[in-house]
């Protein structure tokens, strides 16, 4: 607000108020009263006032109440409109106003000053263009969620109307962004309410700032063909009113103004020329009721020949903000195209007014906005008014949800120290304020101002404020930010993440905790020249880090790295191919025939977990006999590899009629409570037999996820593809399969 030298100080601004009001106190006005006093008010308090805008603040208020008395706002709702910017002038607005005008009227300031605040921050935000869109959504969401108070949204209408008034009256250039905010906000939200003569005079001032040469050039083809334009119009307007008295409707007839923005978007839309455009000339009808209106449509008809696909029936499917018309195109004897709207009176208020006319501003409620009562009816018309704008301004909010997050679900919107507006869920803390704009900024998160007064961080935050984190430069989140009760996180993200920070933490202790151990047996084997890159590869992980992370969670022994560490032994001189002798394994019972060896112990390895009929392998261990692999083993390759001497025959006997095999088989899935159970179910629902479980679940953005492995016994490894076909049916199951 720019300030003249002869404009009052806050002291005498607060004697003003005093005085303009009066003593008595709010309950003492009346409707007319209090708008009398809020202009008196205002007119001094407003002198030597000037808007950010250049606009002069009093005939700005003026242009307001202008505006909402042509609604058909009441009194109190116009004495608002000059109150709003007394509050730039008090020192505390809110006990002052409240004291002489009463409590409605203090809210109503301080809630519309702090959007206008914010607004005016968000649209001064310097943002890329992606970020000016994104920026633009939160607005409008922001501007609903300040506007459970019903007066805020045609307030902020009428205050943006005038605005845009003024830029054109005195041809002050408008600023893009106040442009943009207008076409992008302001104007659907006065199309979801319906409010037609809003609507339209917003879209054609800001679409005059915002793109001046398309708007110079629709302009110039409607000044070029203004005159014929207007005869024909009236021709065709006194040819209809007389065509429809002969056929006893009563009707008013008028020429519709043109709006250049509507215009331009079909010109846009559906790439036409200015001479294709079906409403340049057009007219509307008012009747008295529906029949009329269909009684006058087939009497259009009847006289003038339809444009085909040009017939719109807004009664029967009205439009979702309400909208009720008939729309349809005809051409005139000249053979240019006609639109006409029909529609009855009540519809006619709805359009310019929408769900505004029906509002009774001057009865709102029991004891109205300046403690007024109302009679029973009155009250009850107003409740129902009140429910049909909340309705509109829902459905809007619905809309606009749908395209961001799940619907129904609340939202608060606050703004950075830089203006960018943030959504967050109802209750969200400033730990959830910092996790939303960055992971980092989340973890390293230890303090926040809150419109720059320091608050606990498991504060709840509110619409409009402010919000500034306090980080230290190094440092991770607490424990207790998990923990429901206290109350320091209310998003799913927030808490996602710091669960995946404390999940990496316990991985790192882990790899720490395996690494050592790793290293204590190279120390002690002699063989700290290996790499361990080399020997995580030998052992079959893809890097060092994930050996290491095995062995901290001993799922993978020491004892099989000793083996990979000792030199390969000579290899026994090769049998006579003539001695061969196939013969069954005396001490083991694993089922497995070696060829040319008796009595040889046999054992089957635990990596692969061999079964009939897997084609096998078998390798020479030292002290243990020969191990039996899946000849597709990953460690029996590498074995054979490095010592092909000690790979010898085997194949599968006869182990026995009740023998059974241990196999290890792999799930993904996403965690859920019950998922153990169902695939528990699904083997004794086959007739396997589990022997061993084994389960890890990790946290991220995305859901729980479980690795799971089960070990089962089976006599005939080819029962295992029907076996995982079932488990891959399970809700949540992603990939089951065989190790």
């Amino acid at each position: 607000m720019k300030t003249r030298a002869d404009a009052p100080s806050p002291a005498e601004a607060a004697a003003i108020v005093a005085a303009t009001a009066g003593e008595p106190g709010p309950d003492a006005l009346a409707p007319e009263q209090a708008l009398a006093a809020a202009r008196n008010c205002a007119q001094q308090l407003h002198s030597g006032r000037l808007l950010e805008t250049g606009e002069d603040a009093w005939s700005h208020g003026e242009g307001v109440a202008g505006i909402l008395k042509s609604l058909g706002a009441a009194e109190p709702l116009q004495a608002a409109a000059y109150l709003v910017y007394a509050g730039d002038f008090l020192q505390d607005p809110v006990e002052t106003i409240g004291r002489r005008f009463g409590p409605s009227y203090a809210g109503l300031v301080e809630l519309t000053r702090k959007l206008v605040s914010i607004q005016r921050a968000a649209r001064e935000a310097s943002l890329e263009a992606e970020q000016r869109a994104q920026q633009t959504e939160r607005v409008r969401k922001m501007l609903l969620a300040f506007s459970r108070d019903l007066r805020v949204v045609l307030l902020r209408l009428a205050s943006r109307l005038q605005t845009l008034r003024w830029h054109a009256a005195t041809k002050t250039p408008c600023p893009p962004a106040l442009a943009r905010e207008s076409l992008e906000v302001f104007a659907p939200l006065a199309n979801r309410l319906a409010i037609g003569r809003i609507k339209w005079e917003i879209e054609d001032l800001a679409f005059r700032f915002s793109q001046p040469q398309a708007y110079q050039a629709i302009a110039a083809h409607l000044d070029q063909s203004r005159t014929a334009r207007e005869l024909g119009v009236d021709f065709v307007r006194h040819q209809l009113a007389g065509e429809l008295r002969r056929a006893g409707i009563e009707a008013e007839v008028a020429g519709r103004p043109k709006h250049l923005y509507s215009i331009w978007k079909k010109m846009q839309g559906k790439r036409l020329a200015f001479e294709q455009v079906l409403d340049v000339r057009a007219l509307r009808v008012v009747v008295a009721d529906v029949p009329a209106c269909y009684a006058a449509l087939s009497a259009v008809h009847a006289r003038y020949t339809p444009v085909a696909g040009a017939f719109d029936d807004y009664i029967a499917r009205p439009k979702p903000n309400g909208y009720q018309s008939l729309h349809t195109a005809v051409l005139g004897d000249d053979g240019q195209p006609v639109e006409v709207q029909i529609r009855t009176a009540q519809m006619h208020a709805h359009a310019e007014h929408g769900v505004a006319a029906h509002w009774a501003y001057k009865e709102a409620g029991a004891k109205g906005y300046a403690g007024v009562a109302a009679p029973q009816d009155a009250a009850e018309r107003t409740a129902q008014a009140r429910r049909a704008v909340m309705q509109q301004l829902l459905a809007w909010e619905r809309d606009l949800s749908a395209q961001q997050g799940p619907a129904g679900e609340d939202r608060i919107y606050v703004l950075t120290p830089q203006s960018t507006v943030v959504d967050l869920p109802a209750g969200a803390t400033p730990v959830d304020f910092a996790y939303h704009l960055h992971s980092d900024l989340g973890h390293r998160c230890r303090g926040a101002r809150v419109d720059g007064a320091l608050v606990p961080l498991n504060t709840p935050l509110a619409n409009g404020q402010t919000v500034e984190i306090v980080a230290t430069k190094e440092g991770g989140p607490s424990l207790d930010w998990l923990n429901p009760e206290l109350g320091f996180l209310r998003s799913p993200r927030g808490r996602a993440k710091v669960r995946a920070w404390f999940n990496a933490q316990a991985q790192a202790q882990t790899i720490a905790k395996g690494r050592e151990a790793v290293e204590r047996l190279l120390q002690r084997e002699g063989r700290t020249a290996v790499k361990h890159a080399d020997l995580a590869e030998r052992a079959g992980f893809k890097n060092a880090e994930a050996l290491f992370e095995v062995v901290g969670k001993d799922e993978f022994s020491l004892k099989h790295i000793e083996v990979l560490l000792k030199p390969a032994e000579p290899a026994p001189p090769p049998q006579p191919q003539d001695e061969v002798l196939l013969r069954r394994s005396k001490a083991g019972d694993s089922g497995v025939l070696v060829v040319g060896v008796e009595s040889l112990m046999t054992s089957l390895a635990r990596c692969c977990r061999p079964a009939p009929p897997d084609a096998i392998g078998g390798f020479v261990t030292r002290g243990r006999g020969v191990a039996i692999h899946r000849a597709d083993c990953p460690n029996f390759r590498h074995m054979a590899a490095q010592t092909p001497d000690r790979v010898i025959p085997v194949a599968w006997g006869q182990a026995g009629v009740d023998a059974l095999f241990p196999v290890d088989l792999s799930i993904e899935a996403l965690d859920r409570q019950g998922l153990l159970r169902d695939i528990s179910e699904v083997f004794t629902r086959e007739r396997v037999n589990v022997t061993g479980v084994k389960t890890q679940t990790v946290r991220s953005n995305t859901g729980d996820r479980a690795w799971m492995t089960f070990t089962v016994e089976v006599a005939d490894a080819s029962r295992l593809a029907q076996v995982l076909r079932q488990v891959a049916a399970v809700p949540g199951v992603q990939h089951a399969r065989r190790k």
